[in-house]
């Protein structure tokens, strides 16, 4: 039995499905061109393997991890946002604002005040913008909030420190400014807001682990990755005569001085 009344069964399954269709290419499988196409800092991976015990093929595949775990952050920032589209009073516009949520009711925001229109950004985390970007995003709401007086706007965050829906209190040019209707609000929070249920994140996050796993084994979109890159840095160190570590220093420092040129 499907326990969401705010999403359908099929509309949260095609949502998943998008999702890991937006994996794609990043789960391509890493050969050492791919590895190294944005060169990897071969000393960090030295001291890497030996502080924390690794084996070369576990140093290797935990690089491969980090730079495909690079890309899905987007990914997981995709899932967050386009959820809401499927959602009663929500729009997702393809430009300007993540999240346009507008119920034809009065929103009840936490100070008694009531809006008609919340205009929504959205971040995976509370830290992932620096001073500028947050100031930028800041001044984008103050003046949404000069066009439209029956508006308020969110600073959504996905991974908050804990939940809130408080004013964002911020720092322009050395002065501080706070407005009731520019606030951060964690997500469970905003989906409380658009659902009208304390626990809607949460009952979600209860029937998403065997969504996944169910698009994963049905529809078979996924392809396992074979990562040759250890086995390729292999190779060239026996043909070459010289030691695993010294073929992934040439990743790095292959024209360096000292270094055995890649022509020897």
């Amino acid at each position: 039995m499907w326990t969401l009344d705010f999403i359908s069964e099929h509309d949260f399954r095609e949502h998943v499905r998008k999702t890991i269709l937006n994996y794609g290419g990043k789960l391509a499988s890493f050969d050492l061109e791919r590895f190294n196409s944005n060169i990897v800092d071969p000393i960090k991976m030295i001291f890497d393997k030996t502080v924390y015990r690794y084996t070369w093929d576990e140093i290797i595949s935990n690089e491969i991890f980090r730079q495909r775990d690079k890309s899905n952050n987007n990914d997981i920032g995709y899932f967050h946002q386009q959820i809401f589209q499927y959602i009663r009073g929500c729009t997702v516009p393809r430009t300007g604002w993540d999240v346009i949520f507008s119920p034809g009711k009065r929103i009840e925001l936490p100070e008694g005040d009531s809006v008609s229109t919340v205009y929504v950004e959205m971040k995976n985390k509370h830290n992932t913008m620096n001073s500028s970007a947050s100031a930028k995003t800041y001044m984008k709401m103050q003046g949404q909030l000069l066009a439209d007086d029956d508006c308020a706007c969110f600073l959504v965050e996905a991974i908050a420190k804990h939940s809130q829906n408080t004013a964002w209190t911020i720092s322009l040019d050395k002065a501080r400014h706070k407005h009731k209707r520019i606030r951060r609000v964690s997500m469970d929070r905003f989906y409380e807001a658009v659902t009208g249920e304390a626990d809607a994140l949460y009952r979600m996050c209860m029937v998403l682990p065997d969504v996944v796993e169910q698009v994963v084994s049905d529809e078979n979109i996924i392809a396992v990755p074979n990562d040759t890159v250890a086995d390729e840095i292999r190779r060239i160190a026996d043909s070459r005569g010289i030691s695993f570590a010294m073929s992934l220093y040439l990743l790095g420092f292959g024209t360096y001085a000292g270094f055995p040129s890649p022509e020897k």
